[in-house]
């Protein structure tokens, strides 16, 4: 729901939505303050940009988070498996770097997946049929733009 008031400072009177979105376009006149954009924008070959959140995974370790290859397997180490080891110096820095690559939260990230190519354009149903990777657990919010790089 959209918040009392919200949209209506140039006295427009835009409906309840669950989602609402700006973007830019090169032309104000083609629209109109709330007006809702559809699949039939895209083409079948054009190249597009979609951005979405990534799937959330909580907290992980270094070894599922970064890859890491964990500690040897023997000689009394029963408890260092996947544990990062070295995360610092001693008696010359005495810290820990920033950037230091430890366990925390994974995923949950904004990714834009670039130069897809339309495949399919359903506009009766509002479909959009995409060429790759798609970020996001199924059923998300993903915003879709013509290509920066194509």
């Amino acid at each position: 729901m959209l918040k009392k008031g919200k949209g209506r400072k140039k006295g427009q009177d835009i409906p309840a939505l669950r989602y609402l979105r700006e973007f830019r376009t090169k032309d104000v006149a083609d629209h109109t303050v709330g007006q809702a954009l559809t699949v039939e924008q895209f083409e079948v070959g054009e190249r597009i940009d979609v951005t979405g959140k990534t799937k959330g995974k909580g907290f992980a370790g270094v070894v599922k988070r970064y890859g890491f290859g964990g500690g040897i397997k023997t000689h009394g180490q029963s408890d260092r498996w996947r544990a990062p080891g070295s995360i610092g110096g001693t008696s010359g820095t005495a810290r820990v770097f920033k950037g230091k690559r430890m366990p925390g939260r994974m995923g949950n990230d904004s990714h834009t997946a670039q130069n897809l190519e339309v495949m399919r354009v359903d506009a009766e149903r509002n479909l959009l049929a995409v060429k790759g990777s798609v970020p996001g657990a199924k059923g998300s919010l993903v915003v879709i733009q013509k290509a920066a790089k194509g």
